[in-house]
Protein backbone atom coordinates (compact mmCIF):
# COMPACT_ATOMS: atom_id res chain seq x y z
CA UNK A 1 0.00 0.00 0.00
CA UNK A 2 1.38 3.18 -1.20
CA UNK A 3 2.21 6.32 1.58
CA UNK A 4 1.22 8.98 -1.37
CA UNK A 5 -1.85 11.03 -1.86
CA UNK A 6 -3.75 9.90 -4.25
CA UNK A 7 -4.18 13.80 -5.41
CA UNK A 8 -0.71 13.68 -6.82
CA UNK A 9 -1.95 11.57 -9.00
CA UNK A 10 -3.70 14.56 -10.37
CA UNK A 11 -0.65 16.54 -11.02
CA UNK A 12 2.79 16.36 -12.89
CA UNK A 13 6.11 18.13 -12.08
CA UNK A 14 7.03 21.22 -13.52
CA UNK A 15 7.89 20.99 -17.01
CA UNK A 16 9.91 23.86 -17.27
CA UNK A 17 12.11 23.11 -14.23
CA UNK A 18 12.15 19.55 -15.54
CA UNK A 19 13.93 21.08 -19.05
CA UNK A 20 16.45 23.29 -16.80
CA UNK A 21 17.52 20.52 -14.37
CA UNK A 22 18.06 18.02 -17.71
CA UNK A 23 20.37 21.02 -18.89
CA UNK A 24 22.04 21.72 -16.09
CA UNK A 25 22.90 17.68 -15.42
CA UNK A 26 23.92 17.74 -19.53
CA UNK A 27 26.24 20.13 -19.27
CA UNK A 28 28.11 18.96 -15.87
CA UNK A 29 28.24 15.38 -18.02
CA UNK A 30 30.37 17.67 -20.13
CA UNK A 31 27.79 18.32 -23.18
CA UNK A 32 27.48 21.79 -23.99
CA UNK A 33 24.10 22.82 -24.53
CA UNK A 34 22.24 25.66 -24.42
CA UNK A 35 19.61 26.25 -21.97
CA UNK A 36 16.25 28.23 -23.28
CA UNK A 37 13.73 27.16 -20.80
CA UNK A 38 14.62 29.21 -17.54
CA UNK A 39 11.92 32.08 -17.31
CA UNK A 40 14.39 34.46 -15.65
CA UNK A 41 16.60 37.35 -16.32
CA UNK A 42 20.44 36.77 -17.03
CA UNK A 43 20.84 40.17 -15.53
CA UNK A 44 22.01 40.35 -11.94
CA UNK A 45 19.76 41.83 -8.89
CA UNK A 46 20.89 45.69 -8.79
CA UNK A 47 23.37 47.01 -6.12
CA UNK A 48 20.62 49.61 -4.88
CA UNK A 49 18.45 46.65 -3.94
CA UNK A 50 21.53 44.01 -2.86
CA UNK A 51 22.55 46.55 -0.34
CA UNK A 52 19.49 47.07 0.68
CA UNK A 53 19.68 43.58 1.98
CA UNK A 54 23.07 43.51 3.60
CA UNK A 55 21.68 46.85 5.72
CA UNK A 56 18.65 44.60 7.02
CA UNK A 57 20.59 41.80 7.24
CA UNK A 58 23.53 44.19 9.42
CA UNK A 59 20.64 45.58 11.35
CA UNK A 60 19.22 42.70 12.48
CA UNK A 61 16.26 42.53 10.43
CA UNK A 62 16.35 38.60 10.63
CA UNK A 63 13.53 37.61 12.59
CA UNK A 64 10.04 36.33 11.59
CA UNK A 65 7.65 38.49 10.29
CA UNK A 66 4.00 39.47 9.81
CA UNK A 67 3.15 36.55 8.01
CA UNK A 68 1.53 38.18 5.22
CA UNK A 69 4.38 40.90 4.71
CA UNK A 70 5.90 43.35 6.59
CA UNK A 71 4.25 47.26 7.11
CA UNK A 72 7.07 48.78 5.15
CA UNK A 73 6.80 46.26 1.98
CA UNK A 74 2.94 46.84 1.98
CA UNK A 75 3.01 50.40 2.07
CA UNK A 76 5.46 49.93 -0.74
CA UNK A 77 2.82 47.26 -2.82
CA UNK A 78 0.14 50.16 -2.14
CA UNK A 79 2.43 52.99 -3.79
CA UNK A 80 3.44 50.57 -6.48
CA UNK A 81 -0.54 49.90 -7.72
CA UNK A 82 -1.49 53.14 -7.49
CA UNK A 83 1.93 54.42 -9.10
CA UNK A 84 1.86 52.11 -11.93
CA UNK A 85 -2.01 50.67 -12.34
CA UNK A 86 -4.27 53.55 -10.65
CA UNK A 87 -5.65 51.14 -7.95
CA UNK A 88 -5.94 51.97 -4.60
CA UNK A 89 -5.70 49.40 -1.99
CA UNK A 90 -4.80 49.76 1.86
CA UNK A 91 -2.19 47.55 3.47
CA UNK A 92 -5.28 45.26 4.92
CA UNK A 93 -5.89 44.15 0.88
CA UNK A 94 -2.37 42.99 0.21
CA UNK A 95 -0.53 40.29 1.05
CA UNK A 96 2.99 38.79 0.08
CA UNK A 97 4.18 35.49 -0.34
CA UNK A 98 7.20 33.22 -1.39
CA UNK A 99 7.00 34.07 -4.74
CA UNK A 100 4.17 34.52 -7.49
CA UNK A 101 3.48 30.55 -7.33
CA UNK A 102 2.86 30.46 -3.62
CA UNK A 103 0.37 33.72 -3.74
CA UNK A 104 -1.40 32.03 -6.59
CA UNK A 105 -1.84 28.37 -4.51
CA UNK A 106 -2.67 29.75 -1.55
CA UNK A 107 -5.61 32.17 -3.39
CA UNK A 108 -6.70 28.90 -4.93
CA UNK A 109 -6.62 27.13 -2.14
CA UNK A 110 -8.69 29.42 0.04
CA UNK A 111 -11.22 29.76 -2.32
CA UNK A 112 -12.00 26.53 -4.85
CA UNK A 113 -14.17 23.75 -3.88
CA UNK A 114 -14.66 20.46 -5.51
CA UNK A 115 -16.42 20.69 -8.46
CA UNK A 116 -15.77 24.40 -9.09
CA UNK A 117 -13.93 25.46 -12.65
CA UNK A 118 -11.34 27.37 -13.07
CA UNK A 119 -11.03 29.24 -16.22
CA UNK A 120 -7.44 29.46 -17.80
CA UNK A 121 -6.71 30.33 -21.52
CA UNK A 122 -4.30 28.14 -23.70
CA UNK A 123 -1.23 28.57 -24.06
CA UNK A 124 -0.91 28.94 -19.90
CA UNK A 125 2.25 28.95 -17.28
CA UNK A 126 2.39 25.19 -16.14
CA UNK A 127 1.45 25.69 -13.26
CA UNK A 128 -1.93 27.17 -13.31
CA UNK A 129 -4.09 24.07 -14.06
CA UNK A 130 -2.00 22.15 -11.55
CA UNK A 131 -2.37 24.09 -8.99
CA UNK A 132 -6.17 23.99 -9.49
CA UNK A 133 -6.66 20.02 -9.56
CA UNK A 134 -4.38 20.26 -6.46
CA UNK A 135 -7.52 22.58 -4.64
CA UNK A 136 -9.84 20.47 -5.87
CA UNK A 137 -10.93 21.92 -8.78
CA UNK A 138 -11.18 21.43 -12.28
CA UNK A 139 -9.30 23.93 -14.96
CA UNK A 140 -11.24 24.48 -17.91
CA UNK A 141 -8.35 25.49 -21.01
CA UNK A 142 -9.73 27.67 -23.73
CA UNK A 143 -7.47 27.30 -26.85
CA UNK A 144 -5.78 30.84 -27.87
CA UNK A 145 -4.86 30.67 -31.91
CA UNK A 146 -2.01 32.09 -33.22
CA UNK A 147 -4.40 33.92 -35.57
CA UNK A 148 -5.62 35.66 -32.43
CA UNK A 149 -2.37 36.69 -31.02
CA UNK A 150 -2.66 33.84 -28.66
CA UNK A 151 -4.85 35.78 -26.58
CA UNK A 152 -8.46 35.00 -25.03
CA UNK A 153 -11.33 36.05 -27.42
CA UNK A 154 -14.58 37.33 -25.80
CA UNK A 155 -16.98 35.02 -27.11
CA UNK A 156 -14.85 32.12 -26.40
CA UNK A 157 -14.52 33.36 -22.67
CA UNK A 158 -18.24 33.94 -22.49
CA UNK A 159 -18.73 30.33 -24.09
CA UNK A 160 -16.43 28.62 -21.31
CA UNK A 161 -18.29 30.31 -18.27
CA UNK A 162 -20.80 27.91 -16.52
CA UNK A 163 -22.72 27.97 -13.33
CA UNK A 164 -19.95 26.25 -11.52
CA UNK A 165 -16.88 28.75 -12.93
CA UNK A 166 -15.45 30.25 -9.65
CA UNK A 167 -12.22 32.33 -11.50
CA UNK A 168 -10.84 33.26 -15.09
CA UNK A 169 -7.11 33.41 -14.69
CA UNK A 170 -5.47 35.86 -17.16
CA UNK A 171 -1.81 36.61 -17.68
CA UNK A 172 -0.69 39.44 -19.70
CA UNK A 173 2.23 39.77 -21.01
CA UNK A 174 1.95 35.54 -21.28
CA UNK A 175 4.34 33.16 -20.04
CA UNK A 176 4.60 31.21 -22.60
CA UNK A 177 3.61 33.29 -25.75
CA UNK A 178 4.75 36.77 -24.60
CA UNK A 179 0.96 37.95 -25.62
CA UNK A 180 -0.06 41.34 -23.89
CA UNK A 181 -3.83 42.80 -24.37
CA UNK A 182 -4.09 46.06 -25.45
CA UNK A 183 -6.86 48.41 -23.29
CA UNK A 184 -9.10 47.61 -26.29
CA UNK A 185 -8.66 44.14 -26.13
CA UNK A 186 -8.85 43.87 -22.21
CA UNK A 187 -11.77 46.14 -22.06
CA UNK A 188 -13.68 43.10 -24.39
CA UNK A 189 -12.96 40.58 -21.64
CA UNK A 190 -13.88 42.25 -18.58
CA UNK A 191 -17.05 43.22 -20.14
CA UNK A 192 -17.76 39.71 -20.75
CA UNK A 193 -16.23 39.10 -17.09
CA UNK A 194 -18.64 42.50 -15.84
CA UNK A 195 -21.39 40.06 -17.01
CA UNK A 196 -21.04 37.04 -14.95
CA UNK A 197 -21.03 38.22 -11.43
CA UNK A 198 -20.02 35.28 -9.90
CA UNK A 199 -16.93 34.84 -11.95
CA UNK A 200 -13.56 36.06 -9.60
CA UNK A 201 -10.64 37.29 -11.73
CA UNK A 202 -7.20 36.16 -10.68
CA UNK A 203 -4.84 38.20 -12.72
CA UNK A 204 -1.04 37.49 -13.15
CA UNK A 205 0.75 41.07 -13.74
CA UNK A 206 3.94 39.37 -12.92
CA UNK A 207 5.41 40.45 -16.70
CA UNK A 208 3.94 43.86 -16.75
CA UNK A 209 7.22 46.15 -16.81
CA UNK A 210 8.39 43.88 -19.80
CA UNK A 211 6.97 45.15 -22.69
CA UNK A 212 7.99 46.19 -25.80
CA UNK A 213 7.15 48.64 -29.08
CA UNK A 214 5.78 51.05 -27.02
CA UNK A 215 3.08 48.57 -25.70
CA UNK A 216 0.50 49.93 -22.88
CA UNK A 217 0.26 47.53 -19.73
CA UNK A 218 -2.95 47.63 -18.14
CA UNK A 219 -4.40 45.42 -15.51
CA UNK A 220 -8.20 43.99 -15.38
CA UNK A 221 -9.37 46.26 -12.18
CA UNK A 222 -8.09 49.51 -13.83
CA UNK A 223 -9.73 48.57 -17.35
CA UNK A 224 -12.98 47.61 -15.35
CA UNK A 225 -13.38 49.41 -11.84
CA UNK A 226 -16.57 47.69 -11.58
CA UNK A 227 -14.46 43.93 -11.04
CA UNK A 228 -12.29 45.63 -8.17
CA UNK A 229 -13.63 43.82 -5.32
CA UNK A 230 -13.72 40.37 -7.38
CA UNK A 231 -10.02 40.78 -8.37
CA UNK A 232 -7.05 39.45 -6.97
CA UNK A 233 -3.99 41.51 -9.05
CA UNK A 234 -0.80 39.73 -8.22
CA UNK A 235 2.79 40.73 -9.27
CA UNK A 236 6.12 40.62 -8.28
CA UNK A 237 9.69 41.28 -8.14
CA UNK A 238 10.92 38.35 -10.01
CA UNK A 239 11.44 38.98 -13.66
CA UNK A 240 10.95 42.95 -13.81
CA UNK A 241 13.63 43.13 -10.94
CA UNK A 242 15.88 40.61 -11.60
CA UNK A 243 15.01 38.72 -7.81
CA UNK A 244 13.81 35.51 -8.95
CA UNK A 245 16.04 33.61 -6.32
CA UNK A 246 14.46 36.21 -3.66
CA UNK A 247 11.01 34.94 -3.85
CA UNK A 248 8.99 37.69 -3.08
CA UNK A 249 5.10 37.52 -4.75
CA UNK A 250 2.59 39.72 -3.96
CA UNK A 251 -1.21 40.44 -4.67
CA UNK A 252 -4.04 43.21 -4.10
CA UNK A 253 -7.71 41.78 -3.32
CA UNK A 254 -10.90 42.24 -0.85
CA UNK A 255 -10.07 42.06 2.61
CA UNK A 256 -11.95 38.75 2.84
CA UNK A 257 -9.93 36.81 0.07
CA UNK A 258 -6.74 38.85 1.49
CA UNK A 259 -7.25 36.98 4.92
CA UNK A 260 -7.99 33.63 4.01
CA UNK A 261 -4.90 33.77 1.49
CA UNK A 262 -2.93 34.89 4.98
CA UNK A 263 -4.90 31.63 6.82
CA UNK A 264 -3.29 29.00 4.72
CA UNK A 265 0.14 30.85 4.71
CA UNK A 266 -0.17 31.15 7.97
CA UNK A 267 -0.15 27.05 8.15
CA UNK A 268 2.07 26.46 5.45
CA UNK A 269 5.57 28.79 4.89
CA UNK A 270 3.95 31.58 7.51
CA UNK A 271 6.47 34.66 6.45
CA UNK A 272 8.71 35.28 3.61
CA UNK A 273 12.24 35.88 4.24
CA UNK A 274 12.59 39.37 5.61
CA UNK A 275 15.98 40.08 4.29
CA UNK A 276 14.10 39.49 0.65
CA UNK A 277 10.89 41.80 2.17
CA UNK A 278 13.55 44.21 2.75
CA UNK A 279 15.24 44.35 -0.67
CA UNK A 280 12.08 44.06 -2.55
CA UNK A 281 11.09 47.46 -0.56
CA UNK A 282 13.61 49.40 -2.32
CA UNK A 283 13.23 47.58 -5.82
CA UNK A 284 9.80 49.13 -5.62
CA UNK A 285 10.98 52.36 -4.10
CA UNK A 286 14.06 52.69 -5.42
CA UNK A 287 15.23 53.81 -9.28
CA UNK A 288 13.19 52.24 -11.92
CA UNK A 289 15.47 53.47 -15.21
CA UNK A 290 17.34 50.10 -14.89
CA UNK A 291 14.29 48.73 -16.38
CA UNK A 292 14.35 50.41 -19.76
CA UNK A 293 17.83 49.37 -20.06
CA UNK A 294 17.21 45.75 -19.83
CA UNK A 295 14.04 46.47 -22.08
CA UNK A 296 15.76 47.47 -24.75
CA UNK A 297 18.40 44.46 -24.42
CA UNK A 298 15.51 41.73 -24.71
CA UNK A 299 13.44 43.71 -27.44
CA UNK A 300 16.98 43.06 -29.40
CA UNK A 301 17.20 39.55 -28.25
CA UNK A 302 13.78 39.04 -29.15
CA UNK A 303 13.91 40.42 -33.03
CA UNK A 304 17.03 38.25 -33.13
CA UNK A 305 15.26 34.94 -32.16
CA UNK A 306 12.03 35.92 -33.95
CA UNK A 307 13.77 36.78 -37.49
CA UNK A 308 16.00 33.73 -36.90
CA UNK A 309 13.68 31.40 -36.31
CA UNK A 310 11.54 32.12 -38.64
CA UNK A 311 14.20 31.97 -41.43
CA UNK A 312 14.29 27.97 -40.20
CA UNK A 313 12.49 25.47 -42.32
CA UNK A 314 9.10 24.57 -41.36
CA UNK A 315 9.21 27.01 -38.14
CA UNK A 316 7.03 30.01 -37.55
CA UNK A 317 7.04 32.51 -35.06
CA UNK A 318 5.47 35.66 -33.91
CA UNK A 319 6.50 38.73 -32.44
CA UNK A 320 5.21 39.08 -28.82
CA UNK A 321 4.64 42.19 -26.86
CA UNK A 322 6.18 41.35 -24.38
CA UNK A 323 7.86 39.14 -21.25
CA UNK A 324 11.06 37.14 -22.81
CA UNK A 325 9.97 34.15 -24.48
CA UNK A 326 8.64 33.60 -27.89
CA UNK A 327 5.95 30.44 -28.65
CA UNK A 328 7.08 29.79 -32.42
CA UNK A 329 4.72 26.87 -34.52
CA UNK A 330 6.39 23.53 -35.24
CA UNK A 331 3.14 22.89 -37.49
CA UNK A 332 5.85 22.59 -40.59
CA UNK A 333 8.41 19.69 -39.14
CA UNK A 334 5.74 17.51 -37.66
CA UNK A 335 6.19 14.17 -40.04
CA UNK A 336 9.28 14.51 -40.82
CA UNK A 337 12.23 12.32 -39.99
CA UNK A 338 15.54 12.78 -38.05
CA UNK A 339 18.57 11.71 -39.44
CA UNK A 340 18.65 8.67 -37.15
CA UNK A 341 15.45 7.80 -38.89
CA UNK A 342 12.44 8.34 -35.97
CA UNK A 343 9.48 10.20 -37.26
CA UNK A 344 8.78 13.43 -35.44
CA UNK A 345 4.94 13.09 -34.12
CA UNK A 346 4.71 16.01 -32.05
CA UNK A 347 6.08 18.86 -30.39
CA UNK A 348 7.70 17.07 -27.75
CA UNK A 349 9.49 15.19 -30.43
CA UNK A 350 10.76 18.29 -32.04
CA UNK A 351 12.09 19.60 -28.34
CA UNK A 352 13.77 16.08 -27.61
CA UNK A 353 15.42 16.26 -31.39
CA UNK A 354 16.66 19.60 -30.92
CA UNK A 355 18.29 18.29 -27.46
CA UNK A 356 19.69 15.37 -28.46
CA UNK A 357 20.85 16.96 -32.02
CA UNK A 358 21.41 20.55 -31.43
CA UNK A 359 21.82 20.46 -27.31
CA UNK A 360 19.83 23.32 -27.32
CA UNK A 361 17.12 23.06 -24.66
CA UNK A 362 13.49 23.94 -25.17
CA UNK A 363 9.78 23.39 -23.55
CA UNK A 364 7.48 21.35 -25.50
CA UNK A 365 4.04 23.42 -26.33
CA UNK A 366 2.15 20.58 -24.66
CA UNK A 367 3.09 21.54 -21.13
CA UNK A 368 1.37 24.56 -21.96
CA UNK A 369 -1.53 23.26 -23.35
CA UNK A 370 -0.82 24.38 -27.18
CA UNK A 371 0.45 22.19 -29.69
CA UNK A 372 2.13 22.06 -32.29
CA UNK A 373 4.43 24.45 -30.42
CA UNK A 374 7.23 24.98 -28.28
CA UNK A 375 8.73 27.91 -26.13
CA UNK A 376 11.91 29.60 -25.69
CA UNK A 377 13.49 32.12 -23.29
CA UNK A 378 15.49 34.36 -24.59
CA UNK A 379 16.53 36.04 -21.40
CA UNK A 380 20.33 34.69 -21.65
CA UNK A 381 23.07 36.46 -23.50
CA UNK A 382 22.57 37.72 -26.79
CA UNK A 383 26.00 35.31 -28.06
CA UNK A 384 24.22 32.12 -26.74
CA UNK A 385 21.38 32.98 -28.21
CA UNK A 386 22.59 33.53 -31.75
CA UNK A 387 24.66 29.97 -31.46
CA UNK A 388 21.27 28.36 -30.48
CA UNK A 389 19.62 29.58 -33.23
CA UNK A 390 22.07 28.45 -35.59
CA UNK A 391 22.04 24.70 -34.16
CA UNK A 392 18.17 25.04 -34.00
CA UNK A 393 18.51 26.21 -37.81
CA UNK A 394 21.10 23.24 -38.81
CA UNK A 395 18.70 20.62 -37.06
CA UNK A 396 15.75 21.82 -39.10
CA UNK A 397 17.36 21.90 -42.32
CA UNK A 398 18.67 18.31 -41.44
CA UNK A 399 15.10 17.08 -41.29
CA UNK A 400 13.82 14.46 -44.32
CA UNK A 401 10.30 14.57 -45.37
Amino acid sequence: MSILASRLDRVKPSPTIAVTTKARELRAAGKDVIGLGAGEPDFDTPENIKQAAVAAIERGDTKYTAVDGTPDLKQAICAKFKRDNSLTYKPENITVGSGGKQVLFNALLATVEEGDEVVIPAPFWVSYPDIVLLAGGEPVAVPCSQKAGFKLQPDDLDKAITKKTKWVVLNSPSNPSGAAYSRKEMKAITDVLKRHEHVWVLTDDMYEHLVYDNFKFCTPAEVEPALFDRTLTMNGVSKAYCMTGWRIGFAGGPTELIKAISKVQSQSTSNPSSISQAAAVEALNGPQDFIAEHNAVFKQRRDLVVKALNDCPGLSCQRPEGAFYVYPSCAGVIGKTTPQGKRIESDGDFVTYLLEQANVACVQGEAFGLSPYFRISYATSTEALEEACKRIHTACEALEG
